[in-house]
């Protein structure tokens, strides 16, 4: 079974739609590796009352330590923090997955 991170924009989206997005991640990542995932939850919730988008960065880079696969979702190249996350899986060998 492959840990997978998934990578999305977010902002400007409501909490529905955010998980939809995720929902369809799941999918077309289990049909690309073709064996069952973890899903690590990285929407993020618990979050401080003076927190910072670079806050929310953070948190996701160490939860992205645990991946063994990262998905990139619709629009992540126009997303910072998905351009960073991309930067960091890749530097660091965890195979990355584009939406289609």
């Amino acid at each position: 079974m492959k840990k997978l991170f998934i990578s999305q924009p977010m902002a400007g989206l409501s909490e529905e739609e955010v998980l939809r997005e995720r929902e369809i991640a799941i999918k077309e990542a289990k049909s690309v590796i073709g064996d069952s995932v973890e899903v690590i939850d990285s929407f993020i919730t618990d979050t401080p009352q003076d927190c910072v988008p670079l806050w929310y960065l953070g948190r996701s880079i160490l939860l992205l330590a645990k991946a063994d696969v990262a998905y990139f979702g619709r629009g992540w190249k126009e997303a910072r923090g998905c351009v960073i996350e991309n930067l960091c899986a890749v530097q660091y060998g965890i195979v990355t997955i584009e939406s289609k």
